[in-house]
């Protein structure tokens, strides 16, 4: 059975550290293999020039991974970041991100998964990451 958004959006609030919620992140879709998530554009998380912060998105990018493996796996499990690596392609100001974690392979101990980070507004891809995580339960 497939995890619902819903189902999805309870493992953001209950597994999370306050201040990864104060990114206002919601869970657009999930599936059995990925999860799209919702950044809200917030000047909070704006730098100096009004770009969004790279550390905002690389958080957005592992939360949805977990999301994803929580997914993919029914139900949430501990777990834990091993590797994360980010390329950033173009700033977003002004506009919500689209953040899709997409599981490349899930093994029993390790998941591994690329993420891109889309401006909600344009489409206009802002990064791309990957991460590899340790399955802890």
């Amino acid at each position: 059975m497939t995890m619902t958004t819903a189902e999805a959006d309870k493992i953001l609030s209950a597994n999370f550290a306050p201040w990864v919620l104060d990114l206002g992140l919601s869970v657009a879709a999930v599936s059995e293999d990925r999860a799209l998530l919702r950044l809200p554009w917030s000047d909070r998380l704006a730098r100096e020039g009004g770009a969004l912060s790279g550390q905002a998105l690389m958080a957005a990018a592992d939360t949805a991974t977990v999301i994803a493996v929580s997914a993919a796996r029914g139900g949430f499990v501990p777990m834990t970041t091993v590797q994360q690596s980010t390329s950033f392609q173009r700033a977003v100001t002004g506009s919500d991100v689209l953040i899709e974690a997409v599981l490349t392979k899930l093994g029993r101990r390790m998941a591994f998964a690329d993420i891109t980070l889309s401006d909600a507004g344009s489409g206009a891809l802002a990064a791309r990451a990957t991460t590899v995580y340790a399955l802890m339960g």
